[in-house]
């Protein structure tokens, strides 16, 4: 199945509209599961009867969240509308109804308890995941063109949708960013001896050759090993895998002794959001900073506050008994 002239056909449709390796292997997996589903069969030999009984199955059988649908959704038209140029048209499946649960938030103390359980690299991510409220990738695709100590931003590109955004850079840690950068560019000095550098997004390596020359295309976080593009053998160096800073997180959480709540790298872009809002930050702020769409995604953040919600107190509280 892995190598399947089929797949292969979508690999490359994908790669030549330019998404990411993360989206590409998610389309993927969705593409294969609905195969499966069906036995088999081949996607040009069903169509939007199919895409719907897969779909309303994922609802009826599989008790999946309305989001793990979408994903499955989209993949789907992408499959139908890009590859096979056979839209859909109105499908009128069976929506999920299992919802997202309240993000998981720790406190500032908890927070400031879990960062000092680390050191070094590992610590700076975790400090950018909570003080500009980045998704994991999104602070390991930092290059050094991504960092503006003057302005103390940061701009996130390719974020979740393709998006490009502008958020907060915590001036505290204009040292460490510094100290990264330097350590980047001694490493793309070595590496491009050999002829090598950091990988380039949407296939600039062939457009640009000698591009990943510039210091601005290093990654912050670049990989401790060398690897190929996904498309051909030309040797790159990508940024460090996200498994890496999951297992020193979950080292971390053991350290810091918080055991009562479900802890990911997202925790803190969670944390993030909550905290700006109890300072009393406008929503639409955040929700910019986020990069959310829609305010509502932002909204749940509001749920997670508790009695801070939207400033407002229990009536209890003017109550007074004897």
């Amino acid at each position: 199945m892995a190598q399947s002239p089929f797949l292969n056909k979508v690999r490359r449709e994908i790669r030549l509209r330019g998404y990411s390796i993360r989206t590409e292997k998610t389309y993927i997996y969705w593409i294969k599961q609905f195969i499966y589903f069906h036995k088999k069969k081949h996607p040009e030999a069903m169509g939007s009867e199919e895409v719907k009984a897969y779909l309303s199955s994922m609802a009826e059988n599989r008790s999946v969240a309305i989001n793990t649908q979408k994903v499955a959704l989209n993949a789907l038209i992408f499959l139908y509308h890009k590859v096979l140029n056979r839209p859909l048209g109105d499908l009128n499946f069976r929506y999920a109804t299992k919802q997202r649960h309240l993000p998981t938030v720790l406190t500032p103390a908890e927070v400031q308890k879990i960062i000092s359980c680390t050191t070094g690299r590992n610590q700076t991510v975790f400090k950018l995941l909570y003080g500009s409220g980045l998704r994991l990738n999104e602070c390991l695709r930092l290059r050094i063109q991504d960092v503006d100590l003057e302005q103390n931003a940061l701009t996130v590109r390719d974020g979740k949708g393709n998006k490009d955004r502008k958020t907060l850079l915590s001036p505290s840690l204009k040292p460490e960013l510094k100290n990264l950068i330097d350590t980047a560019k001694q490493i793309q000095i070595k590496d491009n001896e050999r002829g090598i550098g950091p990988s380039m997004p949407h296939g600039l390596n062939k457009k640009y050759p000698n591009g990943f020359r510039q210091h601005k295309w290093m990654y912050l976080f670049p990989s401790t090993s060398i690897c190929c593009y996904p498309d051909s053998n030309d040797q790159c160096r990508h940024h460090l895998h996200d498994t890496v800073i999951g297992k020193a997180l979950r080292q971390a959480v053991i350290e810091s002794g918080i055991t009562d709540k479900r802890i990911t790298c997202h925790t803190f872009r969670h944390s993030f959001a909550t905290h700006l809002l109890q300072e009393g930050r406008d929503i639409r702020t955040v929700q910019e900073l986020l990069g959310h769409n829609d305010v509502k995604t932002t909204q749940i953040y509001t749920h997670v506050l508790g009695l801070h919600y939207a400033g407002t107190n229990s009536p209890l509280e003017r109550l007074h008994f004897e």
